[in-house]
């Protein structure tokens, strides 16, 4: 195992994911992470990520030294190697020469942690800080510098301390993630035993130990994460596992049937279908506002899961999709972050149903979990599904919602996927949907004159829907895409596409 502590940096979830690719387990946690459970989880190494704060400042933010001497590597990037510095005698100043971007260092030594790097007298790394070293604590070596860092890359060879100005987390960094390797393997001496044919077979293990043989109750909703938890925990514990699948109306086309399908039929899994829409339309009939619509269908979903949940005897645990995003999320020290929306994906179920959760998927990122279905041999039409809001074509119909909308835009929608995928791009692409847009534009069909609605067909490419650019699809499949609407799909008489990126705009039109 290899522990981050967080001090805030934008990419320290790409340091960890970089290290699991490398069949390292690694865990984040806060920077103020106590020292007795750091040495009590007995990690082969300890990587202090950046930050934006200055340690130079009166607000800066710090670790207890002891961590120095805990007996195991210790690697210090950007803001952890500043403050490495400082802690142990250095000095560190504001300096007049900040370095952003693309940097050419020199690598001035051979030791391990640079073994492998073809160029040591011009090697391109990504920087981004405003302090520089100016001393070095003592004991501690040159690794390589910089026209502006004398100093951006040191060591202490008795107690395996390392701290580098650069970032070899990002791709602009040449070769970063072989500098990664060299520290976790040659210098920490880790082994590469994380995988997940053997998270398989511990958290099956785990599930077994934690509900025995006893009952839980788990959410489907069809998407990669519900799907994968509903499938390994029926691999952990058969027939205990129950399924609540509440069919709300706004699902794609067909998609209620498939989810009824696949799970009693090909995975003999006990599922509840609660067929609901003509609830949830009544519920929703006038509302135009999207922050309205999506609490409107939350607390429906709550209340019909809540409602079947009471009906059944002696199940005392709730299994829910939490990601290892989520976990890093609620503990961040950065606090919790802005709205943007509520209600993205169906959750936060209430406390007082009393049930222990489940959560096996709680240490593992987006990537993993889809990799993880792999291995359970679930097909790539679900675990490569691409994402789908809680809330549905609730949030995909702008304006107010009605039955014959939604049929509208099923049909739209499943000429888009079913032209991506033609045409090799589903795979390719982040997300793929329709909108129904309360627009109406004059069209002339045939020798008439029509006065229909507007379909916007929406593309991403994103790698954690945090930042998205839109898809540059051929012209050629936008133009089978929009002929096929307008012929195929009635009540439509224009079809837009989406060009903006995210941000400005979000991925979703609501």
């Amino acid at each position: 195992m290899i522990v981050i502590l967080d001090f805030g940096s934008q990419y320290t979830q790409l340091i960890a994911r970089r290290i699991r690719e490398l069949n390292v387990y690694c865990e984040i946690q806060t920077y103020n992470f106590a020292l007795e459970k750091l040495k009590d989880m007995k990690p082969e190494g300890i990587i202090l990520s950046g930050g934006p704060s200055s340690t130079v400042s009166d607000m800066a933010i710090t670790i207890d030294p002891a961590i120095f001497e805990f007996g195991v590597p210790v690697l210090g990037i950007c803001y952890g190697f500043q403050l490495m510095v400082s802690l142990l005698g250095g000095e560190v100043q504001n300096s007049d020469h900040s370095e952003y971007g693309k940097t050419n260092i020199e690598i001035l030594s051979q030791d391990p942690f640079f073994d492998h790097i073809p160029d040591l007298k011009n090697h391109t790394v990504w920087m981004s800080h405003g302090d520089r070293v100016q001393s070095l604590p003592k004991d501690f070596k040159i690794l390589a510098k910089s026209e502006n860092s004398p100093f951006c890359a040191i060591y202490e060879p008795k107690r395996k301390l390392y701290g580098i100005q650069f970032h070899p987390e990002v791709s602009h960094t040449d070769q970063g993630t072989q500098i990664l390797s060299n520290f976790v393997f040659k210098i920490c001496e880790a082994k590469s035993n994380w995988n997940m044919a053997s998270f398989l077979e511990t958290k099956t293990a785990e599930i077994k130990q934690q509900v025995g043989d006893q009952k839980v109750l788990c959410a489907l909703s069809g998407g990669v994460d519900s799907s994968v938890v509903a499938v390994l925990l029926h691999k952990a514990i058969g027939d205990n596992l129950i399924c609540i699948f509440v069919d709300n109306g706004l699902l794609r086309k067909n998609e209620a049937e498939k989810v009824v399908r696949v799970y009693r039929e090909n995975y003999h899994i006990n599922l509840i279908h609660i067929q609901a829409q003509d609830l949830f339309l009544d519920k929703l009939k006038g509302i135009t506002n999207p922050e309205e619509k999506r609490k409107i269908i939350g607390y429906e979903f709550i209340r019909l899961f809540e409602k079947e949940a009471k009906k059944l005897e002696d199940v005392p645990f709730l299994a829910q999709g939490t990601l290892y995003p989520d976990v890093i999320e609620s503990v961040s020290f950065k606090g919790p972050s802005a709205v943007i929306k509520s209600h993205h994906n169906v959750g936060g179920l209430p406390e007082n149903m009393k049930m222990e959760l489940v959560e096996p998927l709680r240490e593992l990122f987006k990537d993993e979990v889809r990799e993880l279905g792999k291995t359970l041999g679930m097909p790539d039409e679900i675990i490569h599904r691409h994402p789908f809001p809680g809330p549905g074509l609730g949030v995909r119909i702008l304006g107010d919602i009605d039955l014959e909308k939604i049929q509208t835009l099923q049909e739209a929608d499943a000429i888009v996927l079913e032209e991506i995928k033609k045409a090799g791009w589903y795979n390719k692409v982040w997300q793929a949907f329709a909108v129904l847009l309360p627009v109406k534009s004059v069209g002339v069909m045939g020798d008439n004159r029509t006065y229909e609605w507007t379909v916007a067909i929406r593309c991403v490419n994103s790698l954690d829907a945090m930042t998205a650019d839109w898809t540059r699809l051929p012209y050629e499949l936008l133009g089978r895409i929009s002929n096929r609407i307008i012929n195929e799909v009635k009540r439509v008489n224009r079809v837009t596409y989406d060009i903006t990126s995210k941000p400005p705009g979000t991925i979703e039109w609501e």
